[in-house]
């Protein structure tokens, strides 16, 4: 029913595209306007036209919207928490998730639930139909085929930051502009993209896609004066299965009860028993000789642009540790797919030497490739020019999300691309920007981080990036962020706030009706049976007989979150503290190093809690600062998305 669905909306959209000239399109004034259709964009263009803004959304191929680049999963540790987080602001991913789903697991068991992290293997065909028909239902949302050549750029409005003030985009077609108040760029690795395998390079961003284009970086570059930088990622080979002796890998079975990303769903689409296993192997000393023996023709690997450090490649990880065992999970791709993803095996060497390395595994002894792996560079723009709205500080309307940004993995380019399309829509509809601080969801720590401390390698969220992950807990995610997603941002369907404010309300009812039960701990270590208590602490508990397990996480962090919460209300306030965008760090007369001023005047932090995690900074520096701003009088209003 889906495909069903999904073709009819295809052949409507491409008809609309193809039937329409560009004069004809490019007369059109949009509100949003989202560069790329990877995992930040479709986000993007989703929560602009949700908050009402008549958005455009411009890629390659319509065929390649949501399409999963590299692996076919979702979600894991930190991971799956901005998952939940961009799913209670009513993003698609998690949904998605639901019904690709293949493989669902939580990661963590061992430990508590404010660490676990919800993952799920897909199907790459089902996750990409569920995107598409999302998308092309959307309303104020046109999908349009094209690449973007270049922005087009006029002198800012005097009353706002800025030097310059975006007004739309050019198509590399050469047809007339496309105007818009804002411009949400999403370009994942096809920024001056360039593709490695062994000694061969050719430009492009993914295999079999159309060449990146180089006007749009030299516009960021030298119209914008933006410091960009170079990054590189890769993807190991495709597997036929059937080439696999799967008896020689360790099979890992799913959970027995799939547990669903969403909120709003309850179960996911594939049934627990028609779930596929993955597959646990490890590497030899013959992977590690072929390694070796390759170096000289793997021109990828022999460049200095920095890989990412918690995703390596293969090659990456023998000459970083040598003579180590290195895990390789094999990952199915999909039910009906006969490919094997081999996770731990990105790799850049030629071809032939590729299937070498592959049957240096005993399982794979008899391996075929189906498509060889291959590295990708591209640009990027340091985000410390970025506002916390994700909003680039010297342009006014131009919005950056994803590995534009320095970040790598899905989920973090999807809770990029929820908020920079919340606040390009805002801006196109004359609301104030909007942030969220690091107390309040991991999607603020991600954004709190890039903007405040830059990056030197492509960013992966972690749940020790949080401070407060007793609080920023997966289960409560859409308690903390959709009544005010809906009530203050406004990308939050009705339906969803109905359903986010029952359940909120149903917990408070239980708790208040269960408060006056206390027992001591060796009580309710009876009664609770697997909860973990404390054998030191012999108190007695206001504890409640927990009647949802949502409740039972509840009770057990309780007094955590309480602890927590006072340390949260001293960040907010630290947060709350605005620091003037005009503000002249190099001639200020306070007592600060000339090393502290130049971070200041590069970074240009938008409050002092900012300030205070730039790598750098002083606790003397901090408190001149703040001494500076408070005698003065020169804080500034902020518009933050705060929880009561």
């Amino acid at each position: 029913m889906l495909a069903q669905k999904l073709h009819l909306l295809r052949h409507n959209v491409l008809s609309f595209v193809s039937s329409r000239t560009g004069s004809d399109l490019t007369r059109r004034q949009y509100d949003v306007i989202v560069v790329g259709g990877g995992h930040a964009g479709t986000e993007a263009a989703a929560a602009a036209a949700r908050l009402g803004a008549e958005t455009l959304l411009i890629t390659q191929k319509i065929m390649t919207i949501g399409a999963l680049s590299c692996n076919p999963s979702l979600g894991g540790v930190g991971k799956g928490q901005l998952v939940r987080e961009v799913d209670a602001l009513d993003g698609l991913c998690g949904r998605a998730g639901d019904s690709a789903g293949v493989h669902f697991s939580i990661l963590n068991r061992s430990k508590g639930p404010a660490v676990w992290g919800p993952r799920a293997q897909l199907d790459r065909e089902r996750y990409r139909q569920f995107i598409q028909s999302e998308l092309l239902s959307t309303p104020r949302l046109t999908v349009l085929e094209g690449s973007v050549d270049e922005l087009l750029v006029s002198q800012p409005n005097p009353e706002e930051p800025g030097h310059h003030r975006v007004t739309g985009i050019r198509l590399v077609d050469g047809s007339h502009p496309i105007l818009s108040s804002s411009v949400v760029l999403t370009t994942g690795t096809f920024l001056s993209g360039s593709l490695f395998m062994g000694q061969t390079t050719s430009p492009g961003g993914r295999m079999g896609d159309a060449q990146s284009c180089a006007g749009l970086s030299y516009t960021l570059k030298e119209t914008l004066g933006l410091r960009v930088g170079r990054l590189r990622t890769g993807t190991p080979p495709r597997i036929v299965k059937e080439s696999v002796d799967l008896s020689l890998a360790q099979l890992q079975a799913p959970d027995k009860q799939p547990t669903p990303f969403s909120f709003l769903n309850t179960h996911t689409r594939c049934k627990p028993e028609e779930q596929l296993p993955c597959y646990l192997t490890h590497t030899t000393p013959g992977v590690e000789r072929v390694v070796r023996e390759s170096v000289h023709l793997n021109c990828h690997i022999q460049q200095d642009t920095k890989g990412p450090r918690y995703c390596p490649s293969i090659e990456s990880r023998v000459l970083r540790f040598p003579g180590r065992r290195h895990q390789v999970w094999l990952e199915p791709e999909g039910l009906t797919s006969d490919l094997l993803y081999p996770q731990g095996l990105s790799m850049t060497m030629p071809p032939d030497l590729q299937l070498r390395l592959l049957r240096e595994i005993p399982a794979l002894h008899r391996a075929e490739i189906r498509a060889p792996g291959y590295g990708v560079q591209y640009d990027f723009v340091c985000p410390t020019q970025l506002t916390p709205s994700l909003q680039v500080k010297s342009t006014q309307g131009l919005f950056l999300a994803g590995q534009i940004n320095g970040t790598t993995g899905y989920e973090e380019a999807a809770a990029q691309g929820l908020w920079a399309g919340v606040n390009a829509g805002r801006t196109a509809l004359s609301l104030p920007p909007i942030a969220l601080s690091r107390t309040q969801s991991y999607i603020g720590v991600l954004i709190d981080d890039l903007v405040g401390r830059g990056v030197t390698e492509p960013y992966r969220m972690f749940t020790s990036r949080a401070e407060f992950r007793t609080y920023l807990r997966p289960d409560n995610a859409d308690l903390r962020l959709t009544p005010r997603g809906f009530e203050e941002v406004g990308c939050v369907t009705l339906r969803r706030y109905k359903k986010a404010v029952s359940v909120r309300d149903g917990l408070q009812e239980a708790l208040m009706a269960l408060q006056s039960v206390a027992l001591s701990s060796t009580r309710w270590r009876e009664k609770l049976g697997n909860i973990s208590l404390s054998e030191n602490k012999s108190t007695t508990l206001n504890r409640k007989q927990c009647w949802t397990f949502r409740i039972d996480i509840y009770a057990v962090y309780r007094p955590h979150c309480e602890k927590q919460s006072r340390e949260m209300e001293r960040i907010r306030s630290e947060e709350s503290l605005s620091l003037p965008s005009d503000m002249d760090y190099l001639s200020l007369p306070v007592s600060l190093s000339h090393e502290v001023r130049e971070i200041l005047d590069r970074v240009r932090p938008n409050t002092l809690g900012a300030a205070t995690r730039l790598p750098g900074m002083t606790p003397a520096g901090i408190i001149h600062l703040l001494n500076y701003v408070l005698r003065t009088g020169r804080s500034e209003d902020t518009h933050q998305f705060k929880l009561n």
